[in-house]
């Protein structure tokens, strides 16, 4: 009886203790209604943007004419309509198989697909083609197309303002779904993409994007806002990839940047589709079970999102340090600094999460299925209702002194920017950002080879690069085939080369 009675006074003293000092590492509840709370003003101020000035007045003046509609049936090109269309012409293309790449560099043009009956426009890469749509103008619409069996991309944007990409059906193309990539004032809103081995929506180096009301599955990166700014996701359903929502920077790229991304109102659910992105590649270290990760980006806002049955995490919020497949730039900051969590309702998520996860659990002295867990550096992030949630690692967040982002309707903007300006001691530059640096970083890996790499093996010989630029030849089992960009043009692709081996970052 005395051992026993020993044994209790001893279990006492230790629940006690571990209740008073859990509760000094913690802070007191404070709950926040959060809907008459102050609102988050905006990131973004276009007066004081000076992109919107851009144009000159040597740029091409707009001449007045009557746009035509150009239709496609069956049988015919696409790309032949392209060749005959202006600025301002609509491209009808109906129902029916079409097999090819459609190159779109003039500015203005609309090429819609006709759904009859629910059938669509299939734009169908058999295994065998690269690409379906590659559109470098600027003001460029695609809708209503069904897009499937590429190996590289959907629908890429290279440099192209003003786009707006709505109303796709997109599966098993390759490496991207939909990929406008150094874009300014965008719009991806009501597609549905699935089976990419990387990011399904990945918006690369822009500004000013709104992605709205997608379905994105089957994917290793659901939607992701990679070295870009002013970004709104919101109202998309995102279940069953490896990771839902991503806002990150990943190191290498000429844009150095991700902050003032906003990620509110959506359905994450269940994103626990075992990793196959390709090894080595950034994507490749997502694990499984991610429902939003943030990795060293600023200024982003997580609210009103149903965040459920995530088994790793529900928000994972990481530094470059604590990531995988993650090298080293100089240049970019390393820290997720002013993540801002609001009102979430998060439901079983956590509950197989990786190792990593569990031991810096034990630091804490927990082991509850995390909601949310950040790791590693950063400064200024806050949470709102913080009792509701089971964390780790965010002891210093601060209780946020906004609660909610109503003020900020979109970030899009209401009147077109200027078409991109290029001087031609740029070409090469602006081609590379706009067509190449999705898939090939400075250092490290993407989805091709690393520029070092590359420059080791051309050292001066930029008509080597342009040369495999127009025609690649698979060489390595480890990377994907590279798709041909022979479209560019001789002195584009000399350009590209030249600028490649210029670069030392």
């Amino acid at each position: 009886m005395k051992k026993l009675l020993v044994l209790l006074l001893i279990l006492g003293i230790a629940f006690v203790g571990g209740v008073y000092f859990g509760k000094q590492g913690e802070q007191t509840s404070r709950i926040t209604n959060s809907q008459n709370g102050s609102s988050f003003v905006g990131g973004y101020n276009a007066e004081s943007d000076q992109t919107l000035g851009a144009a000159t007045a040597d740029s091409p003046q707009e001449v007045e004419r009557q746009a035509n509609v150009l239709q496609v049936k069956e049988g015919e090109k696409i790309q032949d309509a392209v060749r005959l269309a202006e600025p301002g012409d609509t491209i009808q293309v109906f129902p029916g198989q079409y097999s090819e790449t459609v190159y779109v560099d003039k500015d203005d043009i609309r090429l819609i697909g006709v759904i009859q009956e629910g059938a669509r426009a299939t734009l169908d890469g058999k295994g065998e083609l690269n690409d379906a749509i590659l559109y470098s103008g600027n003001n460029f619409v695609v809708e209503n197309f069904k897009i499937i069996g590429y190996k590289g991309n959907a629908i890429m944007g290279q440099a192209g303002n003003n786009f707006e990409i709505r109303n796709n059906v997109i599966a098993d193309t390759g490496v991207y779904g939909i990929f406008p990539q150094l874009g300014k004032n965008g719009i991806v809103e009501h597609n549905v993409v699935s089976g990419i081995e990387d990011a399904a929506i990945y918006i690369g180096m822009s500004d000013n994007i709104h992605v709205a009301h997608n379905y994105v599955f089957d994917s290793v990166a659901g939607i992701e806002i990679e070295n870009s700014r002013h970004a709104i996701v919101e109202d998309n359903y995102v279940h069953n990839n490896t990771g839902g929502i991503l806002a990150f920077i990943t190191p290498g790229l000429p844009i150095k940047t991700t902050y003032d991304v906003i990620i509110r109102n959506n359905f994450i659910d269940s994103n626990n589709h075992p990793n196959f992105g390709a090894p080595g590649s950034t994507v490749s270290g997502i694990p499984a079970g991610t429902g939003i990760l943030v990795m060293a980006a600023d200024d982003v806002i997580i609210e009103n999102n149903i965040i459920s049955d995530n088994k790793t995490a529900g928000i994972l919020i990481t530094d470059h340090a604590n990531a995988a497949e993650i090298t080293f730039d100089k240049d970019s900051d390393p820290n997720p600094d002013r993540v801002a969590i609001l009102n979430n309702t998060m439901l079983n998520n956590g509950y197989d999460t990786v190792k990593e996860v569990k031991a810096l659990m034990l630091t804490e002295l927990k082991s509850v299925s995390p909601d949310i867990v950040a790791v590693g550096a950063g400064e200024g992030s806050c949470i709102i209702n913080r009792h509701r949630y089971k964390t780790v690692g965010i002891k210093k967040y601060a209780d946020c002194d906004f609660t909610n982002t109503d003020d900020v309707i979109t970030y899009a903007l209401a009147e077109p920017v200027p078409p991109r300006v290029i001087d031609p001691s740029e070409r090469g530059k602006i081609a590379y950002l706009g067509v190449c640096a999705g898939c090939h970083s400075y250092t490290g890996r993407l989805i091709g080879p690393s520029v070092v790499e590359i420059k080791e093996i051309y050292k001066d010989n930029p008509v080597g690069i342009a040369a495999y630029i127009a025609n690649p030849i698979k060489k390595r089992d480890n990377f994907p085939e590279m798709p041909p960009q022979a479209y560019l043009g001789g002195d584009t692709l000399l350009a590209v080369g030249e600028y490649m081996l210029s670069r030392e970052d």
